[in-house]
């Protein structure tokens, strides 16, 4: 496990395993080691991730419990391991070539009162971005820079916003605070664990042969996730045994990029909802489910008829697990968003700032970057994967709960809401290394300590070709060291189960 061995005591990880409406004793199983000062940051970046992946593995060992009828197994948290899954993307590898991460016009621009971060990596919130700044298709990066460079940056985001594209102002956290996003993100806990309909008997799971032990092992899930944070979960549950499905509409383009770093263990298939050969093929997926993760904008997907409460009607016992980047309400509800815009908005990346950079501006945010300073940014895309392992612990511990209460469950997330929880929850765990102003962990000095990301990363053949990527973090007694099958190609696989 390393150097640190900090036993069952951790803040963060007791904070988000009581969220989930967990078993407070049972967080004595956990142990924590690996090396210090890995994902350095002002704010508790590697809190976060330590926590959210430690009660993943948790929820899974209390699943694997609850279906054998056997002791908790113990769990594992190394923190080299977590810090490098935290950044799988930047690790994978295929055929030795790296992955692009942000597209040209998915970035930090200065404007006249400040700064705004767009996000251009899809090709039509490229042409959306284009079209509300009046700029040709063939515009590049010094042409948005000119038109920005004269324009406030809060007539920047409403313009571009209100085009279907996406841009946001880079804000302080006091200035988050007192937006009416922010305020409505603050009226909500971490994240929500609820029953749909409580008429529904114990769901009934049969012990599973092992090893390894897979908790989610006959199970079936409909993923309709992208990106980030909802493929990290479902990948995290096609770890640990259940058949995961993958649903995209054709029409919509997909990075095969993002996808060879989180379809590992699923299947991915390409469906028109709203066409009836479509729709009937996501019905009998849909009679057959035990759990559907959504990650698409508030209200997307309601005109197909996938609410919570209309998914749990026709499919009653079902878990459905959603996470968007905004939450469910405010004015921002049904906005579109990513880890990189919440990081800015919420004040993250003010506080994650170049303090060096800074003006004579006398406002200044947590850990003394100033707001004109170049906005900052954690050392990974820590609101994305940390929310997924929280969206899988949920589900986890939905199905948990089903086995003894019965219902259909929803589990709600949000980007923003694990945001503020980093803002203003979490703490250092007890880590002696401080980062600038004291907050977070500093980086290790080159040539000291034991991590090494190649302890944690595996080459793979697959039918992309050979893969470099990050093993699992989520690790607890009899857990399987890896998944199942690597990943294919987007939208190639058949719309059934297997």
């Amino acid at each position: 496990m390393g150097q640190r061995h900090l036993g069952g005591r951790n803040g963060g990880t007791e904070l988000a395993w009581a969220a989930l409406g967990g078993d407070p004793a049972l967080t004595e199983r956990i142990a924590f080691g690996g090396p210090p000062g890995l994902l350095p940051a002002r704010l508790p970046a590697m809190s976060l991730a330590r926590s959210t992946v430690a009660v993943c593995a948790l929820a899974a060992a209390e699943l694997a419990a609850r279906r054998n009828g056997r002791p908790v197994p113990a769990v594992r948290v190394d923190d080299g391991a977590v810090a490098t899954a935290f950044l799988s993307e930047r690790h994978l590898r295929i055929d030795g070539r790296a992955c692009a991460s942000f597209a040209p016009l998915s970035r930090f621009w200065r404007t006249a009162d400040g700064w705004v971060r767009t996000h251009a990596n899809y090709p039509h919130h490229r042409a959306r971005l284009l079209h509300a700044l009046d700029l040709a298709e063939t515009a590049e990066a010094p042409d948005v820079e000119t038109v920005i460079a004269g324009r406030r940056a809060a007539e920047i985001e409403e313009t571009v916003c209100a085009a279907g594209g996406l841009a946001v102002v880079a804000r302080t956290p006091g200035e988050w605070t007192a937006h009416p996003q922010g305020a409505a993100v603050a009226a909500h806990p971490l994240l929500t664990l609820d029953t749909l309909d409580a008429g529904v008997p114990p769901r009934r799971l049969p012990p599973f042969a092992g090893p390894p032990t897979l908790p989610a092992a006959g199970l079936r899930v409909l993923d309709l996730t992208r990106v980030i944070a909802g493929p990290v979960a479902t990948r995290t549950l096609a770890l640990l045994g259940a058949d995961v499905l993958r649903v995209d509409a054709p029409q919509l383009p997909e990075s095969q990029d993002a996808h060879s770093d989180t379809g590992f263990g699923k299947r991915s298939a390409a469906l028109d909802l709203g066409s009836p050969v479509g729709r009937a093929s996501f019905e009998e997926l849909l009679s057959r489910a035990d759990v559907v993760v959504t990650g698409y904008r508030p209200g997307a997907l309601d005109r197909f008829g996938l609410t919570p409460e209309a998914l749990a009607a026709r499919r009653p016992g079902l878990v459905v697990a959603r996470l968007s980047a905004w939450g469910d309400d405010g004015p921002w509800g049904g906005r579109r968003g990513f880890d990189s815009l919440v990081q800015v908005a919420t004040g993250i990346a003010a506080v994650e700032a170049d303090a060096g950079s800074a003006s004579g501006d006398s406002e200044q945010s947590r850990g003394g970057a100033r707001r004109s300073g170049t906005p900052g940014a954690l050392p990974a895309q820590a609101l994305d994967h940390g929310t997924g392992y929280l969206l899988a612990a949920a589900v986890s511990r939905a199905l948990a709960e089903q086995s003894r209460t019965g219902g259909s469950f929803l589990a709600t997330l949000a980007l923003a809401r694990t945001a503020r929880w980093l803002m203003h929850d979490l703490g250092a765990d007890g880590e002696p290394d401080a980062g600038p102003e004291g907050h977070g962990h500093a980086a290790q000095a080159p040539g000291t300590g034991s991590y090494d990301p190649a302890a944690h990363l595996r080459e793979t053949d697959s039918p992309l070709g050979r893969l470099r990527h990050a093993l699992p973090p989520v690790s607890f007694d009899g857990a399987p060291a890896t998944w199942a099958t690597p990943p294919g190609r987007c939208g190639t696989d058949a719309p059934v189960w297997r």
